[in-house]
């Protein structure tokens, strides 16, 4: 196992440096100028120019990387163009925010999931089954960004029930306070998953009540329980650990939409600020610290299959 983990960590190492190539080229060649946020309309040419000398755009752009590249590796992200601060500072305020947002959401997916999946497997082709059935296909295929404003409207507009904006209420620090402001977040981060997770799970059971193994234990005596538990079960826990590492690009893309959408101050909202303000240094902070959360996550899928299945480290 150590053996994997390793080749896998060798294996990230010319990944981040591609998607670090392509989106520092991707967001120095997308329309905007930075300087127009730092200019007033007093400003002459000379100053904007002398404003953009300052910020090293006149450089070239191998030259503007390998200064970024320089500077991280000595644990500097740099100072946000928009509000001066350090970008490792306003990182460091925000990925609670978002572990926490993405780590609920995916908590929520596999109960909700898992038991629902579980629950159509077992009553297949009855009313249960057909109508989560019909629910996860809707789940799946439904946009995030659409789900978000159908419970905004409904669940903070009609009814008045939850906050629409925001993590707490302004001079409100309670837990249930935080709470209601997180449940429509999290359930628009997690449907899709819950819908994914439900989907393989029926199936992964289906298929394993049809095995050979199902009816020699059921000849050897054991209960339907035993069976279920010891057995099917345990060999339905793959798929879930795999549907997590696919899952996890839209977990935290979907992360950003959501955040934007409820005003949840996480990396998701610094991210899409920067964007629209031109600050690349906190746009190239947010991207980086996005994909290695991915590999991350990817790797710990890896473990945790081979934990599972001892044999796939040996295949490997």
């Amino acid at each position: 196992m150590l053996k994997m983990i390793l080749k896998r960590l060798v294996e990230t190492i010319p990944m981040i440096l591609t998607i670090s190539i392509v989106s520092f080229l991707l967001i120095r060649v997308a329309p905007g100028d930075p300087v127009r946020a730092l200019i007033t309309p007093e400003s002459t040419v000379e100053d904007i120019e002398k404003i953009r000398e300052d910020m090293g755009l006149n450089d070239s752009y191998i030259v503007q990387y390998n200064r970024w590249v320089k500077s991280v590796l000595k644990g500097d992200l740099g100072y946000s163009f928009s509000n001066h601060r350090p970008v490792a500072d306003q990182i460091k305020e925000r990925i609670p925010q978002t572990l926490g947002l993405m780590g609920s959401a995916l908590l929520l997916s596999l109960i909700l999931g898992t038991l629902i999946g579980i629950l159509s497997a077992m009553n297949r082709n009855g009313p249960f089954d057909k109508i989560f059935t019909f629910l996860s296909y809707i789940g799946i295929s439904i946009p995030s960004f659409w789900f978000a404003m159908i419970l905004i409207q409904i669940f903070s507009l009609k009814l008045g029930w939850l906050p629409s904006i925001g993590m707490r209420s302004l001079g409100v620090n309670t837990t249930s306070d935080l709470i209601k402001h997180s449940i429509m977040p999290v359930l628009t981060l997690s449907i899709s998953d819950t819908a994914t997770i439900s989907r393989y799970i029926r199936s992964k059971i289906i298929s394993e009540l049809n095995q050979d193994y199902v009816m020699t234990e059921k000849a050897q005596g054991y209960s339907k329980s035993q069976l279920f538990f010891k057995s099917i079960l345990k060999n339905s826990l793959l798929p879930i650990i795999t549907i997590i590492g696919m899952g996890l690009p839209s977990l935290i893309s979907g992360a950003f939409i959501t955040e934007s959408i409820f005003g949840w101050p996480g990396l998701g909202q610094l991210g899409m600020n920067a964007i629209f303000k031109y600050d690349y240094s906190l746009i190239m902070a947010t991207t980086m610290l996005s994909s290695l959360l991915l590999i991350a996550g990817n790797l710990i899928s890896d473990i945790l299959y081979m934990i599972v299945d001892p044999r796939i480290s040996e295949v490997d």
